[in-house]
């Protein structure tokens, strides 16, 4: 058994964790990092990355099954296939390739990599167990940035058929029909993917619609996009149990039914891993939702101790764990820093996409503002049509009298671009003649953000 100290210890390398062990070793501290599988997290090994890859693939496909006998274009194409296993070969290879980019990463900061399982003594010390042996570290400071896992359901346990999103993106074929049990962005996500490579898909939701969180104006048009695809929506139902031909429902108007799935993927959502590590051995304060209570510094409840990411509450996003990380080591470094985000932008990597940054409208209006709306759509943008993206809309709200830009949200094919300008837009306290006066590049999707400032004050252009 070995033993050593440092300034601060990370315990978890995900997107969160690794940015945090970066910055500090960039500003000079002594960092360890401590990670049992490959760094890059949930985010680059099993979620944001390798799903991208998938959808990627379906898309393409997509296409080359499309241009087979409907395409506007003229392109034709005979009988394509895919094979499924090389696609995940491919996937894997990029995640392999970013993993070792971020141990590039970690050796350039001066910050020590230490694989293997670690396990809080209490808030300064840490057990690893390597493959070999035992290291106790002692910290001045102590990150967690452990993430969060899969939820599963007391009736869907996962095994057999029913999968989560990790095994979904590692299939060696596509499922001849899978049922999609959660319509929020990861089931439609992977569902809509696995659609485009040939499954029969059906969506479970328990909600009125699918992707609830958001307006029925943003989530129109990837439903149609579902049906198009042949999948089956079934809202107000709720699962019940596997069965022999695959899951067995129960809808709130029309009663229990079977529907048949030879997967069952479950997405209702993600847990915090605030148990692993001996972490809830260190009591720290948690908030009603089950996450650690943080302040505006990621500090816990024990001095020294900090939390960054999926185990500090929602937005489960890897961008935000990222701000975190590297907000934690600053101030680890004695810097004046605070958390002071006006914004976080979010994208649902539907068919189309989906990109909101801000407040929404019902949002808007229960906090009391006299909101503006203006909205371009798509259907009138000339790079959308030779795309053939024609379907969906920007969409701007802004505070009446002073034009402040309060919300932007988008719904369209590649829309997802467009987040980081709503996000500089509203960081930077933009107003509408902020945003109408700028010269947007022709033809680019970006001038529907100009165009929707434009509609509203009623000088909308191109409609």
């Amino acid at each position: 058994m070995s033993a050593g100290t440092c300034g601060l210890l990370v315990l978890g390398a995900g997107p969160g964790g690794y940015v945090c062990a970066i910055r500090a070793g960039q500003i000079g501290i002594d960092t360890v990092i401590v990670e049992e599988t490959a760094p890059g997290g949930t985010c680059l090994n099993v979620g944001c990355i390798p799903s991208k890859a998938l959808i990627h693939a379906a898309n393409e496909f997509h296409k080359i099954t499309h241009a087979s006998d409907q395409s506007a274009l003229g392109i034709k194409v005979a009988d394509p296939t895919i094979d499924l296993g090389k696609t995940v070969d491919w996937k894997d290879a990029i995640v392999r390739r970013l993993n070792g980019g971020v141990e590039g990463l970690f050796r350039k900061a001066g910050v020590r990599l230490v694989r293997g399982r670690g396990e809080i003594l209490d808030g300064k010390t840490v057990r690893v167990v390597t493959e070999d042996d035992e290291e106790t570290i002692q910290t001045e400071a102590l990150v967690l940035a452990t993430g969060s896992a899969p939820a599963a359901l007391p009736t869907l346990p996962f095994g057999g058929k029913v999968i989560s999103s990790t095994e979904a993106l590692s299939l060696a074929e596509p499922p001849s029909a899978l049922a999609v049990v959660g319509g929020g962005y990861i089931g439609l996500e992977l569902g809509t993917a696995y659609a485009k490579l040939g499954s029969r898909v059906t969506v479970i939701e328990a909600e009125e619609r699918i992707l609830p969180q958001y307006d029925a104006a943003i989530t129109r048009p990837v439903e149609q996009s579902l049906e198009r695809l042949g999948a089956t929506v079934l809202t107000r139902t709720k699962a019940l149990e596997p069965t022999k031909k695959g899951l067995r429902v129960d809808h709130a108007a029309d009663g229990p039914r079977e529907i048949e799935a030879d997967r069952i993927l479950v997405t209702t959502g993600r847990t915090p891993r605030i148990r692993e590590a001996g972490i809830d051995g260190l009591a720290l304060t948690i908030t009603q939702d089950g996450f650690i209570a943080i302040d505006d510094r990621c500090a816990t409840s024990m001095r020294g101790v900090y939390a960054i990411g999926d185990i500090t509450g929602d937005p489960m996003l890897a961008h935000k764990a990222m701000a975190q990380g590297e907000l934690v080591a600053e101030v680890v470094a004695g810097h004046r820093a605070r958390w002071d985000r006006t914004c976080i932008p979010a994208v649902c990597f539907t068919d189309p996409e989906i990109v909101t940054c801000g407040l929404l409208p019902d949002e808007a209006a229960e906090q009391g503002f006299d909101v503006a709306v203006g909205q371009f759509p798509l259907a009138a943008s000339g790079r959308a049509m030779t795309m053939e993206a024609a379907s969906g809309f920007v969409r701007a709200l802004a505070e009446r009298g002073t034009g402040r830009i309060l919300g932007l949200q988008a719904v369209g094919r590649d829309i997802s671009e467009l987040s980081t300008a709503f996000a500089v837009a509203i960081e930077m306290g933009a107003v509408v003649d902020d945003i109408s006066g700028v010269i947007h590049a022709h033809p680019t999707l970006g001038e529907g953000l100009q165009e929707a400032c434009f509609a509203i004050g009623g000088k909308a252009i191109h409609v």
